[in-house]
């Protein structure tokens, strides 16, 4: 947690502290997390760019036990998760709208986003989708499936197992290496 402090501080804001569903960090203790093998619902609390190393990083935070974590990002990706979430719409579609404006035309739902592991400083997600009343699983890397979340307005979970091993890489989020 004082690594994102840090990395908070010392970081150029990209997108301030914009929750997708009106959470806010209230006071008091955090409740504990659930049991193992569990999801929670997280806010994107925004992207920022590491002052030190120069990385994109985007920090969520856990709805249940506000516990956060912090991913580091290619700015292609960081750039698509930031523009939605400061209500910017650039003059010409990026890769995640074009996504969004094929789904609509093909009745495809996005309904959720879960990051499910993190693997050799790699992260993992699988992105939920409804297409014709089918349920339809893909392999998708959380900051891309982030980005389609954010522009449909979809929640994003993150399994309690990543908040765990987030937790134990050495040094700041941007200095771990860690990339999704």
């Amino acid at each position: 947690m004082e690594s994102i402090r840090r990395l908070a501080r010392s970081s150029i804001v990209l997108s301030v502290a914009v929750t997708l569903a009106g959470a806010t960090g209230t006071g008091g203790a955090p409740s504990p997390p659930s049991a193992a093998g569990a999801a929670q619902e997280v806010t994107v609390v925004g992207v920022f760019v590491d002052a030190e190393v120069h990385h994109p990083v985007i920090v969520l935070e856990g709805k249940r036990d506000k516990r956060s974590m912090a991913m580091v990002i290619g700015a292609a990706e960081a750039t698509g998760i930031a523009l939605p979430l400061q209500h910017i719409t650039p003059p010409r579609p990026l890769t995640h709208d074009l996504f969004v404006s094929l789904f609509g035309r093909l009745n495809v739902k996005v309904d959720k986003v879960l990051v499910t592991d993190l693997r050799d400083n790699t992260y993992f997600a699988t992105l939920y989708l409804t297409s014709a009343g089918a349920a339809i699983e893909m392999d998708a890397r959380p900051s891309d499936a982030i980005a389609l979340a954010v522009r449909t307005k979809a929640p994003v979970y993150v399994e309690d197992r990543v908040f765990e091993k987030a937790s134990r890489l050495p040094g700041p989020p941007a200095e771990s290496g860690s990339r999704i």
